[in-house]
């Protein structure tokens, strides 16, 4: 093999790769929080006792779980602005990434409350809570507790699906690094980086998830 690897090449980009690294974290942290509302949200939907919401919901939960990611961020994106809403980069990304990992929480979260036995959800409305009163103590809470690690799981997955926004230039870290690769056409050892980046984005989110864990489920 006739190759010589030229890493430092790449890493004399290195103030890019940090800044698309900080784009992407940023990403997942915004999408993570929104995603993890509309999550909560369509649960409270899909096991209420209202039937248009629950079909509300549930239509919502099929039509983003069976498209691609992809084809979601171009209607957002591309197709939106045609009605005349025009997003930037960035905010189509923080949207659709919302929106995607909405649909993901809200089956998560709907089988965590679902596996409540139904005599403590009894046994707080006996206690005189109100409806929200339960949800938010009786229900949410140990419901959460039994799907950290799903729900954990899935951010992780967001992180990495980020990578997709480059496809609308959004400048997160694998957007620089193309461009990093189209001025200095070492494409091996530019994604090795990449790769070797996202690796540890997603073992500094498995951490942290692990930390939050402990603290708010273990301690507490």
């Amino acid at each position: 093999m006739d190759y010589t690897f030229r890493f430092r090449d790449v890493l004399r980009e290195q103030d890019l790769l940090l800044e698309g690294a900080l784009v992407t974290l940023q990403l997942s942290g915004v999408s993570i929080v929104f995603g993890l509302l509309i999550g909560v949200l369509g649960a409270a939907m899909k096991t209420g006792h209202y039937a248009p919401l629950r079909r509300i919901a549930g239509v919502y939960v099929e039509i983003i779980r069976n498209t691609p990611l992809l084809v979601q961020l171009f209607v957002v994106f591309f197709g939106l602005p045609s009605i005349g809403i025009k997003l930037g980069p960035m905010q189509a990304a923080m949207i659709t990434l919302s929106i995607n990992l909405g649909a993901y929480t809200t089956e998560i979260i709907r089988a965590g409350v679902e596996a409540i036995p139904r005599s403590q959800i009894e046994a707080g409305m006996s206690l005189g809570l109100s409806g929200g009163e339960v949800f938010r103590y009786v229900i949410l809470f140990p419901a959460l507790k039994k799907i950290y690690p799903a729900l954990a799981s899935q951010f992780i997955l967001l992180l990495i699906a980020t990578s997709i926004v480059s496809q609308i230039a959004a400048e997160e870290l694998f957007h620089i690094g193309a461009y990093i690769d189209s001025r200095t056409f070492r494409s091996f050892e530019v994604y090795t980086v990449i790769t070797a980046m996202y690796l540890v984005m997603a073992l500094f989110f498995r951490g942290a998830f692990a930390a939050i864990y402990h603290f708010v489920f273990v301690r507490r």
